[in-house]
Formats: structure tokens, sequence, C-alpha cells
């Protein structure tokens, strides 16, 4: 007997796809959100190059110098100010002295018309014992009534007057009051920008610290080598100048002293050893912004102390000492000159020749001799 097929419809294995489909939307979802994330998330910045910060400091240092120079010259400023509220306030005293004078003559005067009222000049006459007596009584009066009249005057003068020097003195309190505001100003944007040098280097490690101080060797020595050039460049100069000399005086006949020195070189000679003695006195002493000395400088601190040593004045300032004097070229620098630095001109230092100076270069170094290449030149003068 055959076999009959079933009529029963296999049971067929149904397998369910949602999971998969979640597990696999799950997964392209985390991998879109990352994608989001990587793309707008803000990329890690660089590190600087250790020129790059080498750069970056010798700017702020600069920054700071400039700053130094408002701090100096808003210092002075003030001072100056200072002295003209004080001698201001001083003379308000005195007038008010002269005021309260005009004042107490006055009510004297005053007190003794109240006392002795006043009398008419017919009643004076049939009073008086004569006419002469009469005459010399209203004359009498007369000039009392004058001084009266004086006193009234002067009183009016010096109450005019004290009034104006009051009103100067507050007005000279008020500048006072902006100067000491830009003092404070100048004082911290110096502090801020050393701050922000200190914090650069901090972040450096010792092997870019090591990096850092060979590229400044190596600009200390780039900055030698034309200090050097400059130096065979003015001798080669001075000797042929005293070459021309000599020759000058041989067809001149002379065959001695050519005359050609006078008291004026020897005075501004004498000068310039006296300032380089001075500045000499100072190496190793440290750079402090704001110091004159005696224990330690800044840039044009230290300048205007060295000159001081010769006898000669000059302002506080870089900004103010590169006006004075004479105006050299840097080919024609001789020992004792000023030479600026910067298009800011926030430096200065004193020319030693042979290409070097003496001078207070910035915080954490001490009153050291450099090369004038070192910083770039603005300009140089001859002070006295």
């Amino acid at each position: 007997m055959p076999v009959l097929a079933s009529h029963r419809k296999p049971r067929t294995r149904m397998r369910s796809t949602t999971p998969a489909v979640g597990l696999t939307t799950a997964a392209l979802a985390g991998v879109t959100l990352l994608s989001t994330q990587s793309a707008t998330a803000a990329p890690a910045s660089p590190k600087p190059s250790i020129e790059d910060v080498q750069k970056k400091v010798d700017d702020l240092y600069r920054q700071a110098g400039t700053a130094t120079q408002q701090y100096n010259q808003a210092k002075e400023a003030s001072a100056a100010q200072r002295g003209k509220v004080d001698a201001l306030l001083d003379d308000v005293a005195k007038r008010a002295d002269k005021l309260n004078d005009a004042r107490r003559a006055l009510g004297n005067y005053a007190a003794a018309q109240y006392r002795t009222g006043s009398i008419a000049p017919s009643a004076t006459f049939f009073l008086a014992d004569d006419p002469q007596s009469y005459f010399d009584e209203n004359q009498l009066m007369a000039r009392m009534a004058g001084r009266q009249q004086k006193a009234v005057t002067d009183f009016r003068t010096q109450q005019a007057a004290a009034s104006k020097k009051r009103t100067e003195a507050a007005k000279s309190l008020e500048t006072l009051t902006e100067s000491q505001a830009t003092l404070r100003t100048s004082k911290e944007n110096v502090q801020k920008k050393l701050g922000e040098a200190r914090a650069m280097l901090s972040k450096l490690t010792a092997e870019e610290k090591a990096r850092l101080a060979a590229l400044e060797r190596k600009k200390e020595a780039e900055a030698k080598r034309k200090a050097e050039e400059l130096a065979r460049q003015q001798a080669a100069a001075k000797a042929e100048a005293d070459r021309k000399a000599e020759e000058a005086a041989n067809q001149a006949g002379s065959g001695g002293d050519t005359g050609t020195g006078t008291g004026s070189d020897s005075s501004a000679t004498t000068k310039a050893d006296k300032v380089l003695a001075f500045a000499r006195a100072q190496l190793g002493k440290p750079y402090v912004w704001g110091a004159t000395g005696p224990s330690s400088y800044d840039c044009s601190g230290l300048t205007q102390a060295a000159w001081k040593a010769a006898g000669v004045d000059i302002p506080r300032t870089t900004w103010d000492q590169v006006k004075i004097g004479t105006r050299i070229a840097t080919a024609d620098l001789q020992p004792g000159d000023l030479v600026f630095f910067y298009d800011d001109i926030s430096h200065v230092g004193i020319y030693k020749g042979d290409g070097m100076m003496i001078h207070a270069p910035k915080p954490g170094a001490n009153v050291r001799e450099e090369s004038i290449y070192y910083m770039p030149i603005y300009g140089s003068v001859r002070p006295g």
C-alpha cells in the first residue's frame, strides 16, 4: 500500500530580524555620534616651537620695557604735580593769613565808626573852637576815610587772590589724581607683561630650556660678531683720520703738535670717562624696573645716574633722553654716547667702545656689557 503524502504543511522556522536591525542601528548611531563629536571638537593647539617661544618672551620683555618707561614718565609727572600742589597749598595758606589781616583791619574801622558815629560837616564847624581846628579835624577825618577805603580795597584784593589760588589748587589736585591713576595703570601693565613672560618660561621642559639657552648663545655670538666688525671699521677710520692729520701737519711744516685738539674735545672726553667709570662700577647690580640706584637700576635709570656722575643732568625716560644732545650715527659712536633700541625707543645703553655697551637689560638679569647689536638699534645721541 502506497504511502500517502502528508497534507500537513511543514513547520517553517521564523527568524526574527528585529534585534539585528536594532543592533545595527545603534552601531550606526554610535559611529555617527563619534564622527560628529570628532568633527565639532576643537583641534588641540599645536605646541609652539622653541623659536616662537623665544620671540614671544623677547617681545613680552620689550613690552614690559615700554610699560616701565610709561611708569617712569607717570612717576615723574606725579612727583612734579605733587610739588606744584604743595606750593599752591602753601600760597593759599599765606593768602588766607593776609585775608584775615585785611578782615580784622576792616572790622576795626567798622567798630570805630559804630562807637563814634558820624557827624555832619556843618555840626563839626559850629562845634569847633576856631576855623583852624575845624579844618584840621576835617582833614584828619578825610585821611581816616581814605585809610578805611584802602582797608576795604585790600580786603577785596586779598579775597579775590585767595579764591583764585584755591581754584588753582583744586585743579592741580585733580591733575595729581589723574597722574597717580596713570602711575597705577603703568605699574599693573609692567607686572602683567612680566607675569606672562615668566608663565611661558615656567612651562618649558628641561630640554626646551636647554634649546632656548642655545638660541640665546647663538644670538649673542652673532651680535658679538657685528660688534667686532664695527670695532674694526672704527679703528680703520681713526687710523685714516690720524694719517690725514699727520700729512696735513707735515705739509704745513709744523713737524710738532698739530693743534687739532680743543678744550671742548678734552672736556667731552673727561665727561665720557666719568660716565663709563660710574657705569662699570654698577656691573653685576640687578635690573629692577623703575629703579634709579644705587643698589639696582632700570635701563634709563642707569644712564641718567651715569651722566649725573659726570655733572650732566639728563631726563628720566628713554623717550626724553633721546631728544637731548647731538644725534650720532652708529659708525661715529664714541664712549659715553647713549644708544637707543626698538622702534618704540623702550631701551637704552651706554656705549663703551668696540661695538659694546653697558646696560641694565631686563628683569632677572644684572647690569652687564653686551654688543649693541643684541637688539635692533633705533639711534644714538651724545649728551652734554
